[in-house]
């Protein structure tokens, strides 16, 4: 690894600028005056360092081929996706695999609800498929349900259905070009300031991670998460959580094991103890995708062969079951651990029992100020908590942050604004008694590291100006002005 010299850095409010020497992947000085004659300068004008941020949630594939499709999100309606759409496909808009790709759309809200006929009617025999903002609502239309092979009433999947549906499709795209999308938005996450992410795709993600590290060498670190679907294999191949993967020259390891306990907010399939309003298909406290005894065996099966579970739970009923399993499998299991993804709702005793079991809460502030509206109208008057990130710091929890791109932009900057001021849109902050501190939501945009020193691993990124000294919008807004991820620079 080539030396880097960081020049005119400032490590912390009441300190001079310094220069920050990194070598062999580590820091290794810290001072004034350093010689510049042996490595690149980078000068970065008085810019304030930090550990370089950390992406604990997010999805790579879909966050790079959503950067290539039809943006919905302004869409009001199933018609109004449908016209957006439409209007996408007569000027030419992105294609991948001779299918109409779309993303974005929010329809807890709406009373128009999507149907395959509706595609039809206005793109005669296309292929269309069309994706929510969460990743939990698949629409497609007829002419690609039976290009699929999918004999489907309505045309619109939910949760684990979705994923793999849409998985399907994306399998189409030529491994070369995907990697390639892919590798190229590792150099976007650089210039946010990231450093390393956890990507939690629907697929064999180290073997995936593999081939693309031997074409080209990726912007950051990754961990490659498993889907139960592949943990046999896993743990057959000796998979660790943490391990570093042969043949990746360090850059990625082993991740947690995903699991899908419920379904999400938008799509009322959020798992919750409260029923959902309005509500009559006989799923009115929304859906909770695996049994308690499943849970409990692949939470228990992994642990044991050293993989860290992550289990998905945004309802609080969901939450309460997860912790649940997390205390019985501890029980057979030594240690105790592992992640819960979200962590959207919460009852009041449950949101001690995360720092109580060593689990980690693995939040998304970005969700919490646009999924405001929707959680007012779906979850007012319950007991539990939204979002509870200040009660769950109060009660000792780790919290991380990510961003599940592409369903929040991957910017730790507006995590960390989001986490703080609980607005993003000039409206006061919302229940800002769960508001963090600065300092502590910075932290869990860094991956819980709090400072450089030396000998700190050379994951850094340097900010124009000190997060401190900002505002809401400010700090949104902030410029990285350098990048640097296991020692090498990626950004300035």
């Amino acid at each position: 690894m080539s030396p880097v010299l960081l020049h005119r850095v400032r490590t912390a409010a009441d300190r001079p600028l310094a220069d920050v020497r990194v070598s062999g992947g580590v820091v290794t000085e810290i001072g004034t005056g350093l010689d510049r004659s042996g490595e690149p300068v980078i000068d970065c004008a008085g810019g304030f360092l930090l550990p370089g941020f950390v992406d604990g949630h997010l999805h790579m594939a879909q966050w790079a081929l959503s950067r290539r499709r039809i943006d919905v999100t302004s869409a009001a309606s199933a018609s109004e996706t449908v016209d957006a759409v439409v209007a996408a496909v007569r000027s030419g808009g992105p294609m991948s695999t001779g299918v109409v790709r779309a993303q974005g759309f929010r329809g807890a809200m709406w009373d128009e609800q999507p149907h395959k006929d509706m595609l039809e009617s206005a793109l005669p025999g296309r292929r269309v498929a069309i994706t929510s903002m969460d990743l939990h609502t698949a629409w497609l239309s007829p002419s690609l349900l039976s290009d699929l092979g999918i004999d489907d009433p309505t045309g619109v999947f939910r949760d684990q259905y979705a994923i793999e549906v849409c998985s399907g499709i994306d399998d189409r795209i030529d491994n070369d070009l995907l990697d390639s999308y892919i590798l190229d938005s590792t150099d976007v996450l650089a210039a946010q300031g990231v450093t390393g992410v956890i990507d939690f795709e629907y697929d064999d993600n180290a073997a995936a991670w593999t081939r693309r590290i031997a074409h080209r060498r990726p912007s950051v670190r990754v961990s490659a998460s498993t889907w139960p679907v592949w943990l046999d294999e896993a743990l057959e191949l000796g998979r660790r959580t943490g391990d570093v993967v042969p043949g990746t020259d360090g850059l990625l390891r082993v991740g947690p094991l995903k699991v899908m306990a419920d379904g999400s907010l938008n799509t009322r399939t959020a798992c919750c103890h409260d029923p959902y309003p309005d509500s009559e298909d006989g799923e009115e406290h929304g859906l909770l995708l695996v049994e308690f005894a499943e849970l409990v065996e692949l939470i228990t099966k992994a642990r044991a062969g050293g993989l860290a579970p992550a289990v998905h739970a945004i309802g609080d009923r969901a939450n309460t079951i997860v912790l649940d399993a997390f205390e019985a499998a501890a029980s057979t299991t030594p240690g105790t651990g592992g992640r819960i993804e979200h962590a959207q709702q919460l009852r009041p005793e449950d949101v001690k029992r995360f720092a109580r079991a060593g689990v980690v809460a693995s939040v998304q502030p970005q969700h919490c100020v646009t999924d405001r509206d929707v959680a007012d109208a779906l979850w007012a008057g319950r007991r539990s908590i939204a979002f509870p990130y200040g009660s769950l710091h109060a009660s000792g929890a780790d919290l991380q942050f990510g961003s599940d791109a592409p369903v929040s932009p991957p910017n730790p900057r507006a995590a960390i604004a989001d986490a703080v001021w609980r607005t993003d849109d000039g409206r006061p902050p919302w229940t800002a008694s769960e508001s963090l501190p600065l300092d502590v939501a910075i932290r869990a945009a860094c991956g819980g590291r709090a400072s450089v020193e030396v000998g700190s691993v050379a994951d850094l990124v340097v900010l124009a100006e000190n997060p401190r000294d900002l505002g809401n919008s400010d700090l949104r807004n902030v410029p990285i002005v350098a990048t640097v991820a296991d020692g090498r620079l990626t950004y300035s």
